[in-house]
C-alpha cells in the first residue's frame, strides 16, 4: 500500500472516531509526558483520573520536581509499577537542574532522561514538537503486524527497528503527530487484540491477517515465563486508633511504599502458627487478641501473583503495643495518617474492605 494511499486512508477514519482527550489539545511536553508515563500499563478510562490529579497538584514540572516522593507515591497509589512514578519525580528534577525546566526537543536528547525510553521520548518529540519520530506501542505492533503479516517476535528489541521502519515509510507526507496518534487510536479502537471490526475495516482488501484469517496470530510474541504464586500473611497490629507499619526500603516493586508486618511463607498455612513462631517469646500471645483472618486478597503482577491474608492483632496495654513496634521496626500512625501513606493497592483494598 502507498503511504499517500495509507495516509488519506488513516486520517480520515481518525477525524471521525477519535476519542476527546485532554493531552491531545496540548503541546506541552510536559501534560505530554505526565500521559504517557501513565497509560503505559493502563486502560485510557482508568488513567484519566490519575492524569487530572497529577495536574492539579503538580500543574508544571517545577512543581513535579519540588515534591517529595512520598507524595508523588500516594498519588501513583493504584497504577502499580511504583518504579515509574520515582522516575517522574527524578526526570522532573533532571529538566530543572540539567535545562532549566524546559523539555529538551529531540528524542536523542529526551531519551537520556530518567525514565525515558524510546516509546516516550518519541512520543513527546512527534506530540509535542512534531518531529517525525514513529511512536510504536502494542496497538501500533498489532495493526501493522496484521496489516503486513509480520512475524517478527515483538518481545525481541530488534524487532521494534523493522517497525519503526515501516512506520517511517508509512507517514512520509502527513504530519507525524496525527498520524501517531491516529494509528495507535486505530489499534485501541477498531483493530482490537480480540473481535476486531473487520468487516467495517478500511483496510479489509489489503490487510494479510484478515485475508489469510489469521488476525489471533498477530503480533506474535514469545511465551511469557510462568506465573508463580507468593504468599503473604499480614499482621495488623492496633492499640486503640494506632497502627503499626513499616516503609519497604528494599529495592523492589514497592520500594517506599508502607505495609504492615509481613511474613511471606512458602504456601497456604495457618497464620497463627506463623506468627508464633515469629515472636521473640511465646508468652507474647498471651498479650495480644488475634481477629478471624480476612478473606483471601489476590493482587497479579507481570511474573507472579500475591495471594495474601491479612490478621487484626490489637494489643491489651501500651507497653506490648510497643515491644511489637521495637522488636519488628515498625513505624506508629493514627487511622488517619494511615490512610494518607502511600500504600501498595493490596494494603489499600484491605483498609477499605475492613473496619478502619
Amino acid at each position: 500500500m502507498e503511504p499517500s494511499s495509507f495516509n488519506s486512508t488513516l486520517i480520515a477514519w481518525y477525524q471521525q472516531q477519535q476519542r476527546d482527550l485532554p493531552w491531545r489539545r496540548t503541546r506541552d511536553p510536559y501534560r505530554i509526558w505526565l500521559s504517557e508515563v501513565i497509560l503505559q500499563q493502563t486502560r485510557v478510562d482508568q488513567g484519566l483520573s490519575y492524569y487530572h490529579s497529577f495536574c492539579e497538584n503538580f500543574p508544571e514540572v517545577s512543581d513535579l520536581a519540588r515534591a517529595g516522593e512520598q507524595q508523588v507515591l500516594r498519588l501513583w497509589q493504584g497504577l502499580g509499577y511504583y518504579s515509574r512514578a520515582r522516575n517522574l519525580l527524578r526526570c522532573a528534577r533532571s529538566i530543572m537542574e540539567k535545562y532549566s525546566g524546559r523539555f529538551p526537543e529531540g528524542y536523542s536528547e529526551l531519551v537520556k532522561l530518567p525514565g525515558i525510553g524510546d516509546y516516550t521520548a518519541s512520543a513527546i518529540a512527534s506530540f509535542a514538537f512534531g518531529q517525525a519520530t514513529p511512536v510504536i506501542d502494542g496497538n501500533v505492533f498489532r495493526v501493522l503486524s496484521r496489516l503486513f503479516g509480520i512475524r517478527d517476535d515483538i518481545a525481541m528489541p530488534k524487532s521494534r527497528k523493522v517497525f519503526k521502519n515501516i512506520c517511517s515509510r508509512l507517514m512520509e507526507g502527513s504530519a507525524p503527530d496525527q498520524f501517531n496518534q491516529a494509528i495507535m487510536e486505530f489499534g485501541a479502537l477498531h483493530c482490537t487484540p480480540r473481535k476486531p471490526k473487520c468487516n467495517s475495516c478500511p483496510f479489509a482488501a489489503c490487510c494479510q491477517a484478515y485475508i489469510d484469517g489469521t488476525q489471533h496470530l498477530y503480533p506474535f510474541k514469545s511465551k511469557k515465563n510462568a506465573v508463580r504464586d507468593r504468599y503473604f500473611y499480614y499482621y495488623v497490629i492496633k492499640s486503640g486508633a494506632n497502627i503499626l507499619l513499616k516503609k519497604r526500603e528494599k529495592k523492589d516493586i514497592w520500594q517506599g511504599l508502607y505495609d504492615f508486618m509481613l511474613v511471606e511463607f512458602g504456601h497456604q498455612t495457618d497464620p497463627m502458627e506463623l506468627l508464633a513462631g515469629k515472636i521473640p517469646n511465646r508468652t507474647w500471645m498471651d498479650q495480644i487478641q488475634v481477629g478471624a483472618p480476612s478473606e483471601v486478597y489476590r493482587h497479579k503482577l507481570t511474573h507472579q501473583q500475591i495471594i495474601a491474608c491479612f490478621l487484626l492483632v490489637e494489643t491489651n496495654d501500651e507497653q506490648t503495643f510497643w515491644r511489637w513496634k521495637q522488636a519488628f521496626e515498625l513505624k506508629e500512625f493514627n487511622i488517619d495518617e494511615v490512610h494518607e501513606l502511600p500504600k501498595p493497592i493490596l494494603i489499600d483494598n484491605y483498609l477499605k474492605a475492613d473496619i478502619f
